[in-house]
């Protein structure tokens, strides 16, 4: 019987980690990279896992031949969009298989020691995904605009839409809201321009400040993190449907917005068993 090995890829909007394993699971190499989103770039992106997938075999000392033995599963940032995950599918490799999954979707069986269950990831933006042990359903990711509810990037969002209507006297100023709107030198124009070139990093950079906020008793603070909390408890009580699957919670946002939720929100969370490249690496043996 043919000697079989493993590369898990886990490729997110900063940066890229392979991880390789023989067939007992013994970890024989592991790299770092920069970004692999094939949705806002995808040849860069998908240059880069392969250069990535490469140093990897490297540094285990394997050839040619070794990668003809090696069974591949990339889950990329933006893999959710079909389009772009069937063209990194067909992307030339020679590898044993090469399955292509979204980072979102490799992150459910690395959480649940590859049994049934679903992951919220609640960082920058927000998706969901359940893995019912044979196929996935995802939620969200969608981008900013569309999606991304309950996430850094959206409650930035919210939160400087506050800020401008306090500025217009459309509601009470808080401390928050006058500590935001300073950001600009208290200038709609000079938010306006910032906000059409903001990247949604940029927009998220405020989360901080609106936990602290609320930590203070600040009224729009306290606001802002129940209506994200209330975004957040809609995914996961739409990803446990009814608690027939448990949900890790990963992320930025996941451990700040904890207490928010509810007692009977909690309830359907459960700390997460693996990393995403572990689950990567699960289905990897699956597909080989």
């Amino acid at each position: 019987m043919q000697t079989a090995y493993f590369i898990g890829v886990d490729g997110g909007g900063t940066q890229c980690r392979t991880r390789l394993t023989n067939q007992n699971g013994d970890i024989l190499a592991a790299c770092t990279g920069g970004p692999a989103n094939i949705w806002s770039q995808f040849d860069s992106a998908m240059k880069r896992v392969c250069q990535l997938l490469d140093e990897t075999l490297h540094a285990a000392g394997f050839g040619p031949r070794e990668a003809r033995q090696t069974h591949v599963v990339l889950g990329l940032a933006g893999g959710n969009i079909s389009r772009v995950r069937v063209q990194a599918q067909a992307w030339p490799q020679a590898y044993a298989s090469w399955q292509v999954f979204s980072d979102v979707e490799i992150a459910c069986p690395g959480a649940h020691h590859g049994q049934p269950g679903a992951v919220l990831i609640t960082g920058t933006g927000s998706q969901g995904a359940v893995w019912d042990g044979q196929a996935f359903r995802c939620v969200g990711g969608w981008g900013m605009s569309l999606s991304d509810q309950g996430s850094g990037a959206w409650l930035g969002q919210q939160a400087l839409r506050l800020a401008l209507k306090a500025h217009e006297n459309l509601v009470e100023h808080t401390p928050l809201t006058r500590a935001l709107m300073a950001n600009f030198d208290n200038e709609p124009e000079t938010l306006l321009a910032w906000s059409v070139q903001a990247t949604p990093a940029q927009w998220g950079q405020f989360a901080p400040q609106i936990f602290q906020a609320a930590r203070e008793q600040d009224n729009h603070g306290v606001a802002l993190l129940a209506c994200c909390a209330q975004e957040v408890s809609a995914l996961i009580s739409n990803l446990s449907q009814n608690g027939r699957y448990p949900v890790a919670m990963l992320g930025g946002l996941a451990l700040p917005i904890h207490p928010w939720l509810s007692a009977e929100i909690q309830a359907m969370l459960v700390p997460a068993g693996g990393d995403a490249l572990s689950g990567a690496l699960r289905l990897a043996r699956l597909c080989a």
